[in-house]
């Protein structure tokens, strides 16, 4: 099987090397762009298998690359990086068409998980809407609705939702989660998904305490059945 192909999209030469460095050393093939030009003929011409996205960059922001891109109906998968830690930033890289996002600084072994589990996903047909009880969730625009009110959802949070919406039904352990949600492993770090859910819980659950769609496995996980 040939080595999966990953763009990189960024203008810092000492990041350009430092990515490029370690995924050909986790056995990629990766390929350069360091303008927004540059980086939209990369896309087209190579048909990449991953873009690294960095949002501040010479003739073209990463936002309207993203944004074009997904205009010309290219699906392949975007990390978008950023060194503005700002929620509307990533909101709005989401819902232009990223696939999830890094703030700057990052750990290699982050972005490596990150890059993992977006590959992972890659291929499998992902839901767009879903609405349950007096709740409808767009999980393309990021919007969702319940009784005609606009939910203040984080982007973790839809894409929690969608997961278990997606595997509705099923028993969906913490470390999966972790896995394939965040691209992280290990059991330390299982509380970050508990804090997560009770957050999401009080935001579409009528009485959190007694939930009616996100319900506890007790010591596995969660199950949602809407």
């Amino acid at each position: 099987m040939p080595p999966k192909k990953i763009l990189i999209v960024e203008d810092e030469p000492a990041m350009v090397r430092l990515l490029r460095d370690n995924l050909v050393y986790e056995g990629y093939e990766v390929l350069v762009a360091t303008d927004g030009e540059v980086a939209l003929t990369t896309a087209f011409e190579q048909s990449p298998d991953l873009i690294l996205l960095d949002i501040m960059l010479p003739k073209l922001d990463g936002l309207t690359i993203c944004k074009r891109l997904r205009e010309r109906h290219l699906a392949t998968p975007i990390l978008m990086l950023t060194a503005r830690n700002l929620e509307q930033d990533k909101v709005t890289g989401l819902k232009i068409g990223a696939d999830d996002y890094l703030t700057k600084p990052f750990s290699l072994a982050e972005l490596l998980a990150r890059t993992e589990a977006i590959l992972r996903r890659a291929g499998t047909p992902r839901l767009e809407t879903f609405q349950f009880g007096d709740i409808t969730v767009n999980f393309t625009s990021f919007e969702a609705i319940k009784n005609g009110r606009a939910l203040d959802l984080s982007p973790r949070e839809f894409e929690i939702l969608r997961y278990l919406v997606e595997h509705r039904g099923q028993v969906v352990s913490r470390s999966e989660m972790l896995d394939r949600i965040w691209g992280y492993t290990g059991q330390a770090l299982t509380r970050t998904v508990d804090s997560h859910i009770a957050n999401l819980r009080q935001k579409i659950e009528d009485l959190p305490s007694q939930p009616l769609y996100i319900q506890t496995v007790h010591r596995i996980g969660y199950k949602f059945t809407g």
